[in-house]
């Protein structure tokens, strides 16, 4: 199966790799002799000029149809890019992933700069350290973060830490801007930023300790991953800024509120639970 050519996401031409496809399927929490089963499953499958996107569909499907807390896992990409159209609930969701770590988290605040006013996306604070997080949220995976995006963002952040410097108890304290992307970083954005000291943080980067390592790590995942909720009814959530799966476990009476069945509801969060890790 070397031979086969896959196209990339980028529009470029592969080597269909085996090992990467049983990586990904393994990362879900899908045990050996399911990874195995539907590996070789998605071997017969395949041929010249396959998507990647085609894959992960196929193997997604039939991952749904052996555990749907594992295939949600697996469905995390796709899940944190129906967080669009506007972005919002992305961050939401950066703000509560942050306040798991232990960071005081205020979302969309009006801030003074030494020279302007600013709106800021997320601000966290944890003992001595001040961040200025900005969210830069793509509807498609195929969309880099250009360098354009972290020299905006540092020029903001310039302004800002000069006022908050001059404010009572903030001289001593780290200040540092961040931008956090749903997608990747162009090589470019990833060399400014490093240069300048500002911290990127992205789908895969950086390497140890990237977007898609905090989720995992710390089991928030988003409710746009589970298979048991319709696009409308995951709508409905993210309108009232409930974003994630935990958030249903612990507050049933969400699913109420937007008129699910209860019937339905028991599939709901009987996926969330097993996929956040609470005792069923």
């Amino acid at each position: 199966m070397s031979n086969i050519q896959i196209l990339k996401d980028n529009g470029e031409l592969a080597n269909f790799e085996r090992a990467k496809l049983i990586a990904s399927l393994s990362k879900s929490g899908a045990s050996d002799s399911v990874v195995e089963k539907i590996v070789t499953e998605i071997e017969f499958l395949l041929f010249n000029g396959i998507t990647t996107k085609e894959i992960y569909k196929k193997a997604f499907e039939k991952l749904k149809n052996h555990a749907r807390p594992t295939a949600a896992r697996y469905n995390l990409k796709k899940g944190i890019l129906e967080f669009g159209p506007t972005g919002f609930p992305f961050e939401i969701f950066v703000g509560e992933l942050l306040k798991q770590q232990g960071y005081s988290v205020k979302i969309g605040v009006i801030t003074q700069g030494f020279c302007v006013q600013h709106e800021l996306d997320v601000v966290a604070e944890k003992d001595n350290n001040h961040f200025m997080i900005e969210c830069k949220f793509h509807s498609s995976f195929n969309t880099k973060c250009s360098v354009k995006i972290p020299l905006y963002i540092q020029s903001r952040f310039l302004d800002i830490e000069k006022q908050w410097v001059k404010q009572e108890g903030h001289g001593h304290k780290f200040h540092q801007g961040w931008v956090v992307n749903n997608t990747r970083f162009s090589e470019d954005a990833i060399q400014y930023a490093e240069c300048m000291g500002l911290k990127l943080l992205g789908w895969d980067y950086p390497k140890n300790g990237s977007l898609k390592d905090i989720i995992s790590t710390s089991g928030l995942y988003p409710i746009t991953c589970l298979n048991t909720l319709k696009k409308s009814e995951k709508q409905a959530l993210l309108n009232k800024n409930i974003v994630l799966c935990k958030q249903l476990c612990i507050e049933t009476s969400l699913l109420d509120e937007i008129q699910i069945p209860a019937l339905k509801q028991n599939k709901i969060l009987k996926e969330a639970r097993a996929l956040c890790g609470f005792k069923l």
